[in-house]
């Protein structure tokens, strides 16, 4: 089977999910993509540029069996681009995010726009993937009253049509790449006994924005700071901004304890924290899937997590209570408690399902059934 799969935004994880993919499946997976910039030009433009690439494929005597698109695609105008051509070829979007959902930003409104674009997507395609289940379920939630907000031919029936064609399908991850960088596990529990050369690392590897909540998780870092407990910090992570204040703020207030201050810009150096750290943190008020988070845990890291969002799906659910928190105060309890807490190895087995030696099975049935069903 040949895929096209439609990536107007191709950085980051979606990159990384489209190239697992291409490089994991037993089908020929083609990748038609845009640089990962202006992300509401994309959905209002890509198609145009998506459906060049397409015709030029065409024209050269290539043809998919099925269309795999990501959700900042819009689909009906892609489609009506190319519908000579490619009127009834099967089509899977893959919900990566959504606009409806998504927090925006502090002192901004919602642009119901792009939230829109992805329903009508949605209407266009034959199978919907989202990559969590509370993704798909807080999408459905608030999908009934964005329609409601416009004033007539709300088509409220929609909301059933789509949903009977969604389900959850996990992002794929590349987590046995890390596997050659791997210490021996007993350097995690020795930097748990407390010692202050080798005090235990907590690492933040979340993009540095707003939705993140890095502000909670400075002032959890401050306060374990002032009991005078032992730990290292890794600040890692993206950042699409000029220096934050809070995070240039936490340069001085955290001094010798801050052990790496960035993004880390490779795969080995990635790795080496990783690997290197004892406790995964994230404070996030927004995630549909936790990629960072997942090859954490993969490679030993004690997770303190959110009790909302996707955070629960990663875990097993007899290691939620010890790891999860619905307030500050059971954020600090947990993160004292993870510094004398071993290494959870079935916590690591949780997270391997969604390696793409997992994965891309599963994937291939998926584009299989649906070519079956539709093509």
């Amino acid at each position: 089977m040949t895929i096209w799969l439609l990536n107007p935004y191709h950085t980051g994880s979606h990159r990384a999910w489209a190239e697992g993919y291409a490089a994991h499946s037993q089908h020929r997976v083609q990748i038609f993509a845009m640089q990962g910039y202006f992300w509401k030009w994309r959905m209002h433009g890509a198609a145009l540029e998506l459906a060049e690439q397409a015709a030029a494929r065409i024209a050269a005597g290539e043809r998919p069996d099925l269309l795999l698109a990501t959700s900042m695609t819009n689909l009906p105008a892609f489609l009506a681009l190319t519908r000579r051509e490619l009127a009834r070829v099967p089509i899977v979007l893959y919900m990566h995010e959504n606009q409806l959902t998504y927090p925006p930003p502090p002192g901004s409104q919602r642009d119901l726009t792009y939230g829109m674009i992805q329903h009508l997507s949605m209407l266009a395609a034959d199978r919907i993937c989202f990559n969590s289940a509370f993704h798909m379920q807080s999408w459905f939630a608030e999908l009934p009253r964005l329609l409601k907000h416009f004033p007539d031919y709300t088509h409220l029936e929609s909301v059933e049509i789509a949903h009977a064609r969604a389900e959850v399908l996990a992002v794929g991850c590349d987590l046995r790449r890390y596997d050659k960088y791997a210490p021996m596990w007993v350097d995690k529990e020795t930097r748990r006994q407390g010692n202050r050369e080798t005090s235990p690392l907590i690492l933040w590897n979340q993009r540095w924005e707003y939705d993140k909540a890095p502000e909670t998780m400075l002032s959890a870092l401050y306060a374990l700071a002032s009991e005078g407990l032992p730990f290292r910090v890794a600040l890692a992570g993206e950042n699409f901004r000029v220096e934050p204040a809070e995070f240039s703020q936490a340069r001085r207030r955290l001094g010798d304890r801050l052990v790496h201050y960035g993004y880390a810009e490779s795969e080995a150096a990635y790795a080496r924290l990783l690997w290197g750290a004892d406790v995964v943190l994230s404070t996030a008020i927004h995630e549909f899937f936790g990629v960072g988070v997942a090859e954490a845990i993969y490679c030993g890291c004690w997770p303190i997590l959110p009790n909302r969002l996707s955070y629960p799906e990663l875990l097993p659910p007899a290691a939620r209570a010890a790891c999860l928190y619905d307030d500050f105060a059971g954020l600090l309890a947990r993160l004292r408690a993870a510094f004398t807490t071993p290494a959870a190895p079935e916590l690591r087995s949780a997270v391997a399902r969604f390696d793409w030696s997992v994965q891309a099975p599963i994937y291939d049935a998926l584009m299989a059934e649906v070519l079956g069903e539709v093509g």
